[in-house]
């Protein structure tokens, strides 16, 4: 963490046990304080997100670009839990 950065201060909803859990760091002095702890957090999550970005990029340039629409409303029922739509048309044998 850079000294001397600006903040803002803000406020975020946690389950208690996640707060019980970082309060327990900072009394053991493990981390500096809760704050310092979620901003380390965002940063880490930060750099993982760009990081997933990346490898998804190169991945898509390898396999022919980027998502078609119908690709990415697939995707998006699979990432979400929503079983796809399937298609009423009976498939017949060829």
């Amino acid at each position: 963490m850079v000294n001397g950065m600006a903040t803002v201060k803000v406020t975020i909803t946690l389950q208690d046990e996640r707060l019980q859990e970082i309060r327990a760091l900072v009394a053991s002095g493990q981390t500096a304080s809760i704050s310092g702890f979620v901003q380390h957090a965002v940063v880490t999550a930060l750099h993982d997100a760009a990081g997933w970005r990346e490898l998804l990029s190169e991945a898509l340039d390898k396999t022919g670009g980027p998502l078609t629409n119908k690709e990415r409303s697939w995707a998006d029922s699979v990432l979400s839990g929503k079983a796809p739509k399937r298609s009423s048309r009976k498939r017949t044998a060829a």
